[in-house]
């Protein structure tokens, strides 16, 4: 396969959130100043599906216990959903569930980040859209952005990846599957930290509301 015909969009956003305290999925994204003006009431996830839409042709967000709080905001921001029927077995659990759904609904590649997270730029998605591209032809299954020489979210997986991860048991965590498959990986560097910036605890949420909010000023 020279390139993804058809590219889904997947959201995993199954987790309790039970460091935060609250659905990470619903924390307020961006924060008050920014140079555009979020929509009213945007979170993490209706800021993710909005970053997503473009780039793909349909974005699925991959959810558990939390279903009856997210489906709103997923159905309002154009989105469709999954359910992950054990979300307590962890991420890769909701991963496996997410890929099913892309294969299911006959695409053959997925752009797959996490919900507690800010969206990476239209730039940078861009950046990595185009590397995807080329990478296949090169024989690549996959493509993950790095910065700070940390790799991050969202990767673009290809038909053979994916059924890597949905081979693996279900006790393989994506980063198992990924270094048994590096030959197949291709990392691309880009300027755009939050694709390695993640939010587990209410002090990381308001350590990151206020670095962004120092860079607007």
């Amino acid at each position: 396969m020279s390139r993804a015909p058809s590219l889904s969009g997947l959201i995993l956003a199954a987790g309790e959130s039970t460091r935060m305290g609250t659905d990470k999925a619903l924390l307020a994204w961006p924060p008050a100043g920014s140079a555009i003006p979020p929509p009213p009431g945007q979170t993490f996830l209706s800021a993710g599906i909005r970053a997503l839409s473009p780039f793909t042709d349909v974005v699925t967000v991959v959810v558990g216990k939390n279903e009856v709080n997210l489906s709103s905001v997923i159905y309002a921001s154009g989105a469709g959903l999954v359910r992950n029927p054990a979300p307590e077995l962890g991420q890769f659990s909701s991963l496996q569930t997410g890929l099913r759904d892309v294969l299911n609904r006959g695409r053959d590649g997925a752009m797959i980040t996490l919900v507690d997270r800010p969206p990476a730029s239209a730039a940078t998605l861009q950046t990595l859209l185009t590397a995807f591209e080329s990478a296949l032809s090169a024989g690549k299954w996959a493509v993950v952005p790095e910065y700070g020489g940390k790799h991050g979210h969202p990767v673009l997986v290809v038909r053979e990846m994916i059924e890597a991860f949905l081979r693996a048991p279900a006790t393989s965590t994506a980063r198992d599957i990924e270094h048994q498959n590096q030959d197949h990986i291709q990392y691309i560097p880009v300027d755009d930290r939050f694709v390695v910036s993640n939010v587990d605890t209410p002090q990381e949420y308001t350590a990151l509301l206020s670095q962004v909010s120092s860079q607007l000023k």
